[in-house]
């Protein structure tokens, strides 16, 4: 059994064949760069998405030289598009997640937040997907269909109009205990006459395609961040991981209850497999990755391999909040802004690489906190992937500050992974999500060098640091 799994990204898309066993006989990555602009907005070019998906599927394809038997999708869970489902075309940009351009509409409809909680396990904030689909059909078209990424991406590839719970349970449009879309939700969005699309497990095929080749069923459909969680086997309640990407998304195993977090985290669908839905609570670090290369613009580094060698042995009290695009969980403040404190003239690029990784860091160490509160009982260890994971100064910082041991996902490719595993149990009825996934061990693993009261001390100060970025409005932690 061979499997396409493509892991569709903010920062491009990589395409893996994978055998029966896990193994990753080819890999091919495309580049994407969004349009980061005035106002909070960040945009992607549809074309250069469906472009990244094709030619990384295809070149994976040739590259394996191997007879496929499926493909599978991961998408980047709240990036939504208008479309024309006639003709497959675009009507507008894709929003990306990022995009803070519905803040307005958010905070105008307050009265809201505590009933969308009930029914959807998330926060009334842009970061969703609804909030951006309302702002598309006020701001600039009311044509064609508006939906999630994947929705589009796989309308290209076989001609459904799906889209899988877990990316579903990601729009505040769900409820979900029935998992369906809600025409209370849909109300409070004013998006009751939409067409939306059918919501499907992730092992189901949704058709066939032959886009990389001969034809080949589509399945595997999940959002990244739930598709490297099943990768990394967080399958029992309280297993948890951080995958390390353009931002840094903290996701914990609930089981099959989805109980709503107390702590300003979000609750959602983490997959539904074997006709089981499983939920997970998850936090976000909006810039992490992207923070990176916000100082290699700068000139500071000339990429995200100097950072180790940059970064000076201590931030020397110098502090940094990277909310390069506000704060997520728990803060849920779309404006607040970045800050370095502590500097002075002695301060150099060294101190400032090494406080934005630590602040970095801070904010995963805050949500593994706020998760452990919300399962009943502490972490007792954090399994992470992505890019930034090659960074020991990080994965230190992240341990020290966590008290945490920091268990390193020994692939690269932890989201398409999860997504071949889905794929697998379509194709396999006799597999259950355990052996999908199969065993693994960390290539690093980095245990807390810092004592609890040092962690402690740096993480009030950070936290100070923190509240002081926020908007005049009341953070959502404070009120």
């Amino acid at each position: 059994m061979h499997i396409l799994a493509i892991d569709q990204g903010t920062s491009g898309t990589k395409a893996i064949v994978v055998d029966a066993g896990g193994a990753v006989l080819a890999i091919a990555e495309e580049a994407l760069r969004p349009r980061y602009l005035e106002g909070g907005g960040v945009e992607q070019d549809p074309h250069a998405l469906l472009g990244s998906v094709l030619t990384a599927g295809r070149r994976a394809a040739a590259a394996a030289g191997v007879p496929l038997d499926a493909v599978a999708l991961a998408n980047q869970g709240e990036t939504v598009l208008a479309w024309d489902p006639a003709t497959g075309e675009p009507l507008t940009a894709a929003i990306v997640w990022q995009d803070r351009r519905a803040e307005r509409w958010c905070a105008a409809r307050a009265g809201h937040a505590d009933r969308l909680a009930e029914l959807t396990g998330l926060v009334l904030d842009p970061y969703f997907s609804a909030p951006k689909m309302r702002w598309i059909r006020d701001e600039l078209t009311g044509e064609g269909v508006v939906t999630t990424t994947d929705t589009w991406l796989v309308h290209r590839l076989c001609g459904a109009f799906v889209t899988d719970a877990s990316t579903a349970s990601r729009s505040l449009l769900l409820g979900l205990e029935d998992t369906q879309w809600n025409g209370e939700l849909l109300d409070v969005f004013g998006l009751g006459a939409e067409r939306l699309p059918d919501i499907v497990a992730s092992d189901a095929v949704v058709g066939t395609t032959t886009a990389f080749g001969p034809e080949i069923p589509v399945t595997g459909l999940i959002v990244d961040q739930q598709a490297a969680l099943l990768a990394e086997a967080c399958l029992e309640a309280g297993t948890a991981k951080c995958t390390y990407g353009t931002g840094a998304f903290l996701l914990a195993q609930l089981g099959t209850s989805p109980a709503r977090s107390a702590s300003g985290l979000a609750t959602s669908i983490a997959w539904r497999l074997r006709g089981e839905t499983r939920y997970c609570v998850d936090g976000q670090v909006y810039t992490a990755a992207s923070a990176v290369r916000w100082l290699a613009d700068l000139g500071l580094i000339s990429g995200a391999d100097q950072l180790d060698a940059v970064a000076a042995p201590s931030g020397d009290g110098v502090l940094c909040v990277p909310a390069l695009a506000g704060l997520a969980a728990p803060w849920w403040d779309a404006t607040a802004t970045a800050s370095f404190t502590g500097m002075t003239l002695s301060t150099g690029r060294g101190q400032l690489v090494r406080a934005l990784l630590e602040g970095v860091a801070a904010q995963v160490a805050a949500l593994s906190t706020l998760a452990g509160a919300d399962l009943g009982a502490p972490l007792t260890r954090l399994r992470v992937d992505g890019g930034l994971t090659r960074s020991r100064v990080l994965m230190q910082a992240q341990a020290d500050l966590a008290q945490l041991p920091v268990e390193v996902y020994p692939s690269p490719h932890a989201t398409p992974l999860g997504a071949a595993a889905c794929a697998r149990l379509a194709l396999d009825p006799a597999l259950d999500p355990a052996a999908a996934v199969g065993g693994w061990r960390p290539s690093a693993t980095y245990e807390p060098a810092w004592s609890a009261g040092r962690a402690a001390e740096y993480l009030e100060r950070w936290q100070a640091a923190a509240r002081a970025t926020l908007s005049a409005k009341p953070s959502k932690e404070n009120q």
